[in-house]
């Protein structure tokens, strides 16, 4: 874990919020500035800086993640009606956290392009 990110003082709980799952390998929480009714974040414990920075060493967290995010879905009620699942990668790609994180959007119909 990075001794400054955010997401890793999150994780070691150096920093308070309300977890709304947590495992050996991910947390999640409420993202702070929502987009949608459910606006939660699942961000694996390891610190890594962007989805490009994995390697295939790290299948499992990327499907660890992926099944969390499913299951905090359901959890939220949008399994069924739908839900979003974003992730930025670098500054050109939104990323304005430099740990990766999943973004897991619902409660509201989402479409594209946005407007």
């Amino acid at each position: 874990m990075s001794r400054s990110c955010i997401f890793c003082r999150i994780a070691r709980k150096e920093l308070p919020t309300e977890l709304m799952h947590e495992d050996d390998q991910c947390i999640a929480f409420r993202d702070v500035n929502p987009q949608a009714p459910v606006h939660w974040l699942i961000v694996p414990k390891r610190h890594v800086e962007r989805l490009h920075d994995l390697t295939e060493a790290d299948r499992a967290l990327l499907g660890h993640l992926a099944l969390t995010a499913r299951a905090m879905a359901e959890r939220a009620g949008v399994a069924e009606s739908g839900y979003r699942l974003v992730v930025n990668n670098g500054d050109d790609g939104g990323q304005t956290v430099p740990h990766l994180h999943l973004h897991l959007l619902g409660g509201r119909a989402m479409r594209w392009p946005p407007g």
